[in-house]
This record gives C-alpha cells, structure tokens and sequence, in this order.
C-alpha cells in the first residue's frame, strides 16, 4: 500500500468489526458511512459540518456538531481590513449522541439546528449547497444573518478514511474546497456580500470516533486565477496516516495529490510569518498571518487550544503534469489545534 493509496472501489466504510475496510483517500465518497456500524459507544462518536466561506476583505464560518457528550454549534464573522477583528459565537448542547440526525452521506439532504436563539441550517443537493443562519444576540446584542449559496459542479474533493492503532477509533473526512460562492452576511447594519466571480467556500464533513488527545494541522485555501479555480488543503496529526495524507491541489475541479507538507510555525508567536515546505518540492509556500482567530478552554476533562490563524499566501504549487501555479497574497487560514475531549 503506497503513501497515497487511492480508494477507488464503492464500498462500506466500516466492516462488521467497525474497523475501516480501506484506509486511504478518494476524490468523492466511494465508501459508505454509516452510523450503525460503529462498535464504540455513542458517546465517542464525533460528526460535524464546518463551512467556511471567504471573501477578500471578510468571512464566515458556520459549524453544526455533535461530538457525542457535547454540541457545539457555532458562528464566526471574520474581518481582515485595516483593523482585523473577529467573533465567534458558541452554543454548547449536553449529550446530543446521535439526537441532530447529521446526515450519513455528505452529497444531500439537511443539516440543521434550532433553539431559541439559534437556527442554523445547510442544505446540500443538486450542484450547490446553501447555507441559511439566523443568530441573535451574535455579539453585543445584535442579530447576525446569513443566505449563502455554494456552487458545487461535478468536481474531485478530498476524501481520507484514517485510523487510529487504537481499536474502533478512525476518521472519516471529506475536504471540498473551490465552491463559488454568492449571497450575503447581514450585521451590525453591514451587509457582506459574497462574489462568485472571486470569493469561495469550503466544506469540512467529519463523521467518526476519535482518541482522546490530539494535536492537528490544517491549511485550506481558494483563489480565482484568471477565470480558473484553484485551491488546496494540506494537513497533518490526526490519526494513522500511513495509507494517506490529506494533502492536495484542486486546479478547475480537478485534483492532484501531493505528498507531505510541513507547516513552519515561528517559535517567536503565530502572528509571525510562516512558511510551508513539501517532501516532493510541489507546495512551496511564504504565509502572512492577519488575524489570530485564538480559542481555548480548560475543563480538566475537556481541553481545547486553538490558533487558526488567517492570512496571505505567496508561493508555488506544481500540479501533476508538472505545470506551476503561481499565487500571490491569496486569502487562506492555517492552523494547530490541541483537543482532549
């Protein structure tokens, strides 16, 4: 089985064991989730959309979970002018285990969530995605409001089934980046409004079991180069990743997959700049960070350190028949998480 070993076969994800059949990557969901296969107890399993939607000067991100003794449902409006700013709002539900009903296929139907206060729903399904949100009390008490719509053509994604060498334990992820997007953020009296000809967004579907402590790196970004989309998602950390990274070029709905990436934190803080090298010399990259969206939280038994930092990429990727794509101050995040729980 190679570094990037490509899972092209349609099958179950899981075997009667509830350890994976294949580990490895595909460009769509070849293998099949399903919930009901899974030996460990419904407390550990961990599902979740995340959609990040980028603009030049401004985002969003919006994520529905259910991460077995804990929900988090949660909203961020990001902006990166002259005066960075960000806020993320969070609701935490006890104990939802399977109560949200995510869906077991990423490819349709509805995610949603709604309370009080909250309503968040994504709808996924014949080429585009949409995603409608209504918060109030977001921040200081004033109402956010979202209708984003995603175009999403016949194209590859990044799809990796990981396990873990702990039984029962794995991770199964799908990455689609290049999504053009319209629509619109309302807050605050500002309306952000989205442009397909140039803004993105990017989905992050996670179904699985996981180990108790982790430390993850992930990068995503999108850019419109003269009329051709191009994006990438590189990462590393999470689980056994011997059959496959994640790493991996989108260049006009295609993909083309890299092998390692390593991300070059600066010791002196995450606001320094970064770089980004490769063990194959074909994601060679210089990072800008421009705003630290920086969370933690300590509850002994859980415990959550992040730093996703956003900023600009410059550099070279080289796709497979060797062609090179050159970006410039391209609007992206990187990150390092560390979670128990």
């Amino acid at each position: 089985m190679s570094r990037n070993h490509e899972v092209t076969d349609k099958q179950l994800l899981l075997n009667e064991n509830g350890e994976l059949r294949e580990p490895g990557w595909s460009r769509s969901m070849v293998q099949e989730y399903r919930r009901d296969m899974i030996k460990a107890p419904q407390w550990r399993i961990k599902e979740w959309d995340y959609y990040l939607v980028l603009g030049d000067e401004f985002g969003a991100a919006f994520t529905i979970s259910d991460d077995g003794y804990i929900g988090l449902q949660s909203v961020s409006l990001l902006c990166f002018g002259d005066h960075p700013w960000e806020h993320t709002e969070t609701v935490l539900n006890a104990f939802p285990m399977g109560k949200l009903n995510l869906p077991q296929d990423s490819s349709q139907g509805v995610t949603e969530y709604r309370d009080k206060r909250l309503h968040m729903r994504f709808t996924a399904g014949e080429g585009s995605r949409r995603i409608q949100c209504i918060f109030r009390n977001f921040h200081e008490g004033k109402l956010l409001k979202c209708d984003i719509t995603l175009r999403q053509p016949d194209m590859d994604s990044m799809v990796i089934a990981t396990p873990w060498d702990e039984k029962h334990a794995f991770y199964y992820n799908q990455k689609i980046n290049c999504m053009r997007a319209s629509g619109y953020v309302l807050y605050d009296g500002r309306k952000y409004v989205f442009n397909p000809e140039k803004d993105f967004g990017t989905l992050d579907w996670g179904r699985g079991v996981w180990t108790y402590d982790n430390t993850w790196y992930w990068g995503s970004g999108n850019a419109d180069l003269d009329g051709n989309s191009f994006g990438f998602n590189i990462g590393y950390g999470f689980g056994n990743t011997k059959a496959a990274s994640e790493n991996i070029l989108f260049y006009n709905g295609k993909a083309h997959k890299l092998d390692d990436v390593t991300f070059h934190i600066p010791a002196s803080g995450y606001m320094d700049p970064w770089t980004f090298t490769s063990s194959d010399g074909r994601f060679e990259m210089e990072f800008t960070p421009v705003l630290d969206r920086a969370a933690s939280l300590d509850y002994k038994v859980i415990v959550s350190d992040q730093h996703q930092v956003f900023g600009r990429m410059t550099g070279t990727a080289i796709l497979d028949d060797g062609t090179a794509v050159h970006i410039r101050d391209v609007l992206c995040f990187a990150e390092k998480v560390h979670n128990r729980y």
